[in-house]
């Protein structure tokens, strides 16, 4: 049986995203660095030459896609197989028809889209035909293959690491959907430029979703004479977005980020909510909203209050594994903490200071006193040579120089009075003064 006739089927009756799946690689949107010309994806591809390999990215940006051009281009027997709907007994059975075929000299390439849905015992199913050659494996993943992929299997595949489409590169599929006669080519649709960028921003880099709701906008739209004139209140509607709220310049994404940040450095939790729930409710997606959480956390709370990135990348955790528009509150209750919480920058005035004297000392030698001496030639030259062991000493403390001479004195992290961190000054203070006391005297 001819495998690759599962990616067949065509029609009016399908939904957008499926009569718009590309077939070759040139109308492939995004994935420039794997697919542009003379990357190796493409030279792959195009030379028929697939081994086996992981596509690894968020929904949306091509996995199953590069399956179908795959399939179109290989003279070798294409199976789709699906990790939702497949046990042990139905890999089986495709591994039987892949020995088969390699009986006959006939390639066979096999695709599982959403394999980290597969336990050990059925991807351990898949490895020794891989091992012999007996297949090629052609893997989907929205989550990390190093964690959900057993190692010995991931070993044998190569991955790539497939983009979410850019909001320029949404509008162009999007303006060819309008054109295409698979798409929209055959009736006159009236829509905004600004709409198709509002339909991009929500989409958030995933192309199903973006030509999904171009086809909602669409079939809702006001019909007269022929012509659909797609307004600002279906579009409202139909995504429940004030797309309105992030231009396809950027320039708003930026303006409210900085000002979530500025409203919690200034200790304002209601404004913080406010643009929090700006951000989330235009299409931001809420990643990265908490990995700039978990920046602030260090950079404007720091040890003021130590728990305040421990929450924050709690907060992360939760809104990875429950998404949107449930971790909303998880988000909430870090912007709230970190509002309300005690400021220092101290650790990255720190930093900041640390890097200036780092870049223009980049050779500066490290001290041979606390230099690794894992040979006798390293002993010889003295490395480790006065090391002090902190953990036998009473105090826990030893006076040893471990800046370079250059440095010697040179003070970077200086602590504030605020929340923890006035704990910190004290017990930094204490330790100054201790090895100022016993210096020279160890």
């Amino acid at each position: 049986m001819d495998q690759q006739l599962s990616f067949g089927g065509s029609g009016a009756s399908q939904p957008l995203p499926a009569r718009l799946r590309p077939r070759t690689i040139d109308e492939v949107v995004g994935q420039q660095h794997l697919l542009g010309e003379g990357m190796v994806l493409r030279r792959i591809i195009q030379q028929d030459m697939v081994s086996s390999m992981i596509f690894w990215g968020p929904p949306g940006v091509g996995k199953t896609t590069l399956a179908h051009v795959i399939a179109n281009h290989t003279r070798a027997t294409f199976i789709d197989f699906s990790a939702v709907t497949s046990g042990i007994k139905e890999i089986r059975g495709v591994m039987q028809q892949a020995e088969d075929n390699r009986r006959f000299g006939e390639k066979t390439i096999v695709f599982v889209d959403e394999i980290h849905r597969f336990n050990k015992a059925q991807q351990d199913a898949f490895l020794p035909f891989v091992e012999r050659g007996s297949i090629v494996l052609i893997g989907a993943t929205t989550e990390n293959p190093s964690f959900e992929v057993n190692a010995a299997l991931l070993s044998r595949c190569r991955v790539f690491v497939l983009q979410a489409l850019s909001v320029e590169e949404l509008v162009g599929l999007l303006k060819r959907a309008l054109t295409d006669p698979r798409g929209f080519g055959g009736q006159q649709v009236d829509i905004a430029e600004e709409m198709l960028g509002a339909i991009a921003t929500f989409a958030n880099g995933d192309a199903r979703t973006a030509l999904g709701t171009l086809e909602m906008v669409v079939l809702n739209g006001r019909r007269e004479g022929g012509r659909v004139t797609v307004t600002e209140e279906i579009l409202e509607q139909c995504v429940n977005r004030r797309s309105l709220l992030y231009d396809k310049n950027g320039e708003e994404h930026y303006n409210l980020i900085s000002a979530l940040h500025k409203s919690m450095r200034n200790s304002d939790p209601d404004a913080a909510v406010y643009w929090l729930a700006r951000m989330l409710e235009a299409g931001e997606d809420p990643l990265y909203v908490a990995r700039r959480l978990i920046r602030f956390a260090s950079e404007d709370v720091g040890l003021a209050d130590p728990r305040a990135l421990e929450l924050c990348v709690a907060a992360y955790q939760a809104s990875h594994f429950i998404g949107m528009s449930e971790c909303t509150v998880n988000l909430t209750q870090a912007v709230v903490y970190l509002s309300v919480a005690p400021k220092s920058n101290a650790l990255y005035r720190a930093y900041e200071s640390a890097k200036k004297d780092a870049m223009k000392m980049l050779a500066e030698p490290v001290p041979l006193v606390i230099r690794n001496a894992p040979t006798r030639l390293m002993k010889d030259l003295h490395y480790g040579e006065g090391y002090q062991y902190a953990h036998d000493t009473e105090e826990k403390l030893t006076d040893m120089q471990c800046l370079p001479d250059s440095l010697l004195g040179r003070e970077y992290y200086t602590p504030t009075t605020q929340g923890v961190e006035g704990r910190v000054k004290e017990r930094l203070e204490k330790i100054k003064a201790w090895k100022e006391k016993h210096h020279g005297a160890q």
